[in-house]
């Protein structure tokens, strides 16, 4: 496969001086699955046009992975957790550890939709002394649970805290996402192992299945199929679904705990780039900025989607 990356754009610092997203908030309690669903579609699109601009004005970001975990923030932080911005000190919250850290700027606009941040702080993505760096630091951000990047670290540190809750007799559930590539690190399958053996059911790990890693596709690097199978042999209840369907994302999250006792993983099948036609499954956009035109041509895209 051909990678083709631009050189380093010209920056537009500018370009996010006044911020249009709004914030979305939680579904309506007592909603319809329908209305569920449609409200959680409009805030992945505005989400996704949102999460576009900043990169473009920063000149960095890892667009593509971002674009395809979106859905599962959305449907996480809007409906499934319980975790509001008023109960960040309650300990009976849900956690959420986002592992692949290099999707930052996807979960700091998913958490300014929901009311966690500020939405005009999200016009300091990358800039000097932000708090809003380039992968999510739990001493910037008291929404942010764990300073990752370096990938393999999260699912660990999830592991423990779901054994935490366990520990305490809490039906406080941790959900984690991990990028596909990522399960090429060691770390990761120790932590599946210890959270197999202690049957920590409050613990739901979330693979951003988009087949697609820095510079190559994840089946041509180290292939990890059978991947189901795997996870199965290491004590987990799996799932499979659409990761970019609202509807089959809230009957995942809906199922943890398990009625097995087991942790759950899903594995959410995605598209890198997902729903821009020049972006999606395409290895490029990895860490690959906008240029104007194809910063209009994507949120035309969104518009119509």
């Amino acid at each position: 496969m051909t990678v083709e990356e631009d050189l380093v754009p010209t920056l537009q610092p500018g370009a996010l001086k006044d911020v249009a997203l709004p914030v979305i908030g939680r579904t309506p309690p007592g909603a319809s699955r329908e209305d569920v669903v449609a409200h959680l579609r409009e805030a992945a699109r505005l989400v996704r046009a949102q999460d576009l601009k900043m990169v473009r004005a920063a000149g960095l970001g890892h667009i593509g992975g971002e674009f395809s975990v979106i859905d599962i923030l959305v449907t996480l932080y809007l409906h499934s957790m319980n975790t509001t911005p008023d109960n960040l000190d309650d300990a009976e919250r849900d956690r959420f550890i986002l592992s692949k850290g290099h999707a930052a700027a996807a979960l700091y606009t998913t958490l300014a939709a929901a009311g966690f941040i500020p939405v005009d702080q999200l016009s300091t993505f990358m800039q000097p002394e932000s708090e809003l760096n380039g992968h999510p630091a739990r001493t910037k951000l008291a929404a942010v649970e764990a300073s990752t990047g370096p990938l393999g670290h999260g699912l660990p540190i999830a592991v423990g805290t779901a054994l935490a809750g366990k520990i305490d007799g809490s039906a406080r559930r941790t959900f984690v996402v991990v990028g596909d590539g990522e399960l090429q690190e060691g770390s990761n399958w120790e932590a599946l192992m210890t959270a197999g053996h202690h049957r920590i059911g409050n613990l739901c790990v979330v693979v951003d299945r988009n087949r697609l890693q820095q510079g190559a596709r994840v089946a041509d690097t180290k292939d990890l199929e059978p991947l189901a199978d795997k996870f199965t042999a290491f004590g987990h209840q799996v799932l499979e679904v659409d990761g970019h369907d609202h509807a089959a994302l809230v009957d995942a999250f809906a199922s943890v705990p398990a009625a097995s006792g087991k942790p759950t993983v899903v594995i959410a099948h995605t598209n890198k780039g997902h729903p821009i036609s020049f972006m999606s499954d395409n290895v490029a956009w990895h860490h690959k900025v906008p240029s104007p035109e194809q910063v209009d041509a994507a949120l035309a895209e969104l518009e119509n989607s």
